[in-house]
């Protein structure tokens, strides 16, 4: 798992504010294929916003340390049911604050 710096989670939170969620986590929890897509949208867009339809904030909080651990994503923000994940790209787009 990544880890980030506040100065680097306030700046990726203001960034990610306008985002709308590309990925939502069903019912059905973590699947392999809700995996891969959160993968493959972290490779296009490097933040991205998640939207989890679980009604327990101990499960949402689970499935963001088990989205980062299993990518070496940084986790940015869980508010109410969205998560907020950040993985650099090869070639960043975004270039966070040193501190």
């Amino acid at each position: 798992m990544l880890s980030l710096t506040p100065a680097q989670r306030q700046f990726l939170r203001a960034q990610a504010h306008s985002l709308h969620p590309v990925v939502t986590i069903g019912e059905a929890g973590l699947s392999e294929a809700v995996m891969k897509e959160i993968e493959r949208s972290l490779v296009s867009h490097e933040l991205i916003k998640v939207k989890s339809h679980s009604g327990e904030k101990a499960l949402r909080e689970s499935q963001l340390a088990e989205i980062c651990d299993t990518l070496n994503a940084a986790p940015v923000q869980h508010i109410g049911k969205i998560l907020i994940v950040y993985k650099s790209a090869e070639k960043p787009r975004l270039v966070l604050p040193k501190e």
